[in-house]
């Protein structure tokens, strides 16, 4: 075994690109991609530190949440979280942003790469509260690549099968795993963690 260290070694290892598959990369988002977002509840964002280190958070909302403004701009707001700001800090110094599109029990996925801007304008902030409650920011990210992932990874995990999903009680509740991690003398329940969530969704 042996670590693969240049591109001529990897692409050894594999067969050539299919021609469908270096071709279907588009610089904007064409009907059939601004269908697939705004049929999607769950977004998987990627976005890079100064020093270089990869950071994956997932954005989720109510179908369609993320606004298609047009072929190359996208609208994200951004609900309450933790509030650590992983990824809006890593984009005041590194725009480039990687989103991964999912649909609940489509096996496809939908990718697109671009750079991102925080904003604060009072009326993008309105357009996207719920009630009256807007989020803090929105992010504006100008595609670069859009193009469709295909469906094996999905079909190899199962991943929307109901027979090939784990009961939540096969791990332990989020607060006894911080529990256990932190040190701590008690730990919320899951019952108490998800109505806490619910207070807070927005």
């Amino acid at each position: 075994m042996a670590a693969i260290t240049s591109l001529d070694a990897l692409r050894a290892l594999y067969p050539p690109v299919r021609e469908r598959s270096r071709l279907k990369v588009l610089p904007l988002l064409d009907g059939h991609g601004r269908r697939f977002i705004g049929l999607s509840p769950l977004v998987m964002m990627a976005s890079f530190g100064s020093d270089g280190r990869a950071d994956v958070t997932p954005r989720g909302d109510a179908v369609g949440f993320v606004g298609v403004e047009d072929e190359r701009t996208l609208l994200i707001p951004d609900r309450p979280g933790n509030n650590r700001l992983d990824t809006l800090t890593n984009l005041l110094t590194n725009p480039a942003i990687g989103l991964l599109f999912l649909i609940p029990g489509v096996d496809e996925t939908l990718r697109v790469n671009g750079r991102a801007e925080i904003r604060d304008d009072a009326d993008l902030l309105a357009r996207f509260a719920v009630g009256e409650r807007p989020p803090a920011t929105v992010l504006r990210v100008t595609v670069e690549e859009a193009y469709l992932h295909c469906a094996k990874a999905f079909m190899r995990s199962g991943a929307w099968d109901p027979a090939r999903q784990i009961d939540r009680a096969s791990l332990p509740s989020m607060g006894e795993m911080l529990r256990d991690q932190l040190g701590l003398a008690t730990a919320e329940t899951q019952a108490e963690m998800l109505e806490r969530y619910k207070a807070t969704l927005y």
